[in-house]
């Protein structure tokens, strides 16, 4: 099997179910972006030290991963068509559990946090930016089309998810986040 299709050197893609839009269609601008979000996921998950005490880490942010692919197939589907997999109400509720747990372990919030601190960290810091576009592209989408309200709540919740999991990730290493400078305040 060959990994090009030719199908889309004119600009057009399929869409869940054969239909086909252009490749700028809002529909695939936000898949597009949550798949953006899921590799800078990724690309922050591979400078996490190995260890057991990552394990929690890598085992919620694959399930994040999974859930990701999960929105794009949602948001690819046309209208009046079903999609295999909803994303849920409990999906929304394992990222809100797992940012109150780690959440609980960091120190209190006293400046702005900067992105940056340890490449991972950094990565998760980029990954909150794209999962914001990409619930900015949902939202968009559902201005015109209908999209599962739980798939706009799950975004916005990613992105605390992913600002705590890089709070987490910088503390865990020893590294200080860097804040806002105190001559930016005023």
């Amino acid at each position: 099997m060959k990994i090009y299709t030719k199908s889309g050197d004119k600009g057009e893609t399929s869409l869940v179910y054969g239909m086909r839009v252009p490749k700028y269609d809002p529909r695939v601008e936000a898949y597009g972006t949550c798949d953006e979000a899921n590799s800078a996921i990724g690309l922050a998950l591979s400078h996490v030290p190995q260890g057991e005490e990552w394990q929690e880490l890598f085992s919620v942010c694959h399930i994040v991963q999974t859930k990701l692919f999960h929105i794009g197939a949602e948001l690819a589907t046309p209208a009046g068509k079903e999609v295999g997999w909803k994303i849920e109400a409990s999906d929304v509720e394992l990222l809100e559990k797992m940012i109150d747990k780690w959440d609980a372990e960091l120190p209190a919030l006293k400046n702005f946090v900067l992105p940056g601190g340890c490449p991972a960290g950094a990565g998760m810091h980029f990954a909150r930016t794209v999962a914001r576009r990409a619930e900015r592209k949902a939202i968009a989408v559902a201005e015109h089309l209908e999209v599962n309200p739980t798939v706009i709540r799950y975004l916005n919740r990613l992105s605390d998810f992913l600002f705590v999991a890089a709070r987490y990730v910088n503390q865990k290493v020893g590294k200080v986040e860097p804040t806002l400078h105190q001559d930016d305040k005023k």
